[in-house]
């Protein structure tokens, strides 16, 4: 009774479901808040958190944890760096506006502001507001101190320009900090912190998988809301099937699971948008069909065999390069032949987790859970510490209802990172 109550309380206030994170995972944190409060029962702590602001927030602060690096998802911020440049070109005032929520403990917002300064945005011509529901994680962004943890991408030269070394530790330079705006903010209670502003970009990432369906309609209802007519939304990969049924379209930025509001004038229901990638089956049929002008004409049947010639291997090259080749296709907008690509060269050469990762990263762009699934768990039993892999599958998991699965996986993340300091 008591959990079943704090669970609607936190859904009220946050718009989490609590399956999300784990009957035991709040449990805990309900546990040890009574601990910390001394209140004798789960009763006379529901009437705590009841009627103490500052109660509700110290158990939000327990059941929220922060999970964030510099550059995650790097196409997201390469997306941004294209669109940058335009979008301030056309803003009444110059000024690019970008909104990070949930920010967490501030590397995204962070991140934003090295991109678009290293796009050449001089400081005054864009402005970067950052939320998180947190005091604790807004307390550390606003720092602007961070350990190893927070460097995972495999290029870390933005750190060589735009942080200080100090011991084990590297601090923030000022001239990124002061681009961010931090908020303590509620996403479902946004109003008083903007009012009627508008953003060009707003990064929500990997935030709408924790609510339930109802609590979903509401945020998209309030991102659409925030975000102007012309602008962009960022979101997790597993959470785009939940915007394009929800008047939103892809922006055509691969890989950077990025949409646009839809256009007002009704669109025709015919074939999907080129960006989407196909059925599993489409793209083997493309597949098959480019290779067929390999050799003689001849006629097939109307469902391909699977003794379907395929052409001698390709001309030799490294899995780094076609991998990069197929990364390139698919921010061209090819993505179909992107995963064409992938097959044809996985067929010859040494299967690799970073393949599999890619295929699987395909995919999921497509909101096609389970196939996604397929590819990461390839990918982890070539590489079981393969670290993005290990989230992206955590995240579909989640989405498909498994936590239990998913917060295994995170586990092992967290465990992998330690390995590697």
């Amino acid at each position: 009774m008591v959990i079943a109550r704090i669970k609607t309380l936190l859904r009220q206030t946050m718009g989490l479901d609590a399956v999300s994170i784990g009957a035991m995972t709040l449990e805990r944190a309900v546990g040890e808040r009574q601990a910390v409060t001394g209140c004798q029962d789960g009763h006379a702590y529901l009437d705590l958190v009841l009627a103490s602001e500052a109660e509700r927030q110290e158990l939000i602060e327990a059941v929220v944890v922060p999970e964030s690096w510099f550059f995650r998802d790097r196409k997201a911020f390469e997306a941004l760096a294209r669109i940058a440049h335009h979008s301030a070109r056309h803003h009444p005032d110059g000024v690019l506006r970008v909104l990070s929520l949930p920010c967490s403990t501030g590397e995204e917002p962070y991140s934003i502001a090295m991109t678009l300064l290293d796009a050449g945005l001089s400081p005054h011509r864009f402005q970067i507001d950052a939320v998180d529901i947190s005091a604790r994680a807004i307390a550390k962004a606003d720092s602007g101190v961070y350990g190893k943890n927070s460097f995972r991408d495999s290029d870390l030269e933005f750190r060589d320009r735009y942080f200080t070394p100090m011991g084990s530790v590297y601090c923030l330079n000022e001239n990124v900090r002061e681009q961010v705006r931090l908020h303590q903010g509620n996403l479902f209670e946004p109003s008083g912190l903007w009012g009627a502003q508008t953003f060009d970009a707003i990064f929500c990432r990997n935030v709408l998988i924790y609510f339930d369906r109802p609590e979903q309609e509401r945020a998209v209802k309030i991102l659409d809301r925030l975000l102007a007519d012309t602008g962009v939304l960022l979101v997790g990969p597993s959470e785009t099937a939940l915007l394009q049924d929800r008047g939103f379209e892809s922006a055509k930025l691969p890989l950077a699971f990025a949409f646009r509001k839809a256009a007002a004038a009704p669109q025709k229901p015919s074939r999907p948008p080129v960006e989407a990638l196909q059925p599993m089956l489409a793209a083997r049929l493309d597949m098959r069909r480019r290779v067929a002008d390999f050799g003689p004409k001849r006629r097939s049947s109307p469902i391909p065999r699977p003794s379907v010639v395929v052409p001698d291997a390709p001309a030799a090259t490294t899995s780094k390069s076609w991998i990069e080749e197929a990364r390139q296709m698919a921010d061209r907008g090819n993505l179909v032949d992107a995963l064409a690509h992938c097959e044809i060269h996985m067929k010859h050469d040494t299967p690799s987790a970073q393949a599999f990762y890619l295929v699987g990263l395909l995919h999921d762009a497509a909101g096609r859970t389970e196939r996604a699934c397929e590819q990461y768990r390839k990918a982890l039993y070539l590489d079981p510490n393969h670290e993005e892999t290990l989230v992206h599958l955590a995240t579909a998991l989640r989405t498909s209802g498994d936590e239990p699965g998913a917060q295994r996986l995170l586990a092992r993340a967290k465990r992998t990172r330690g390995e590697s300091r």
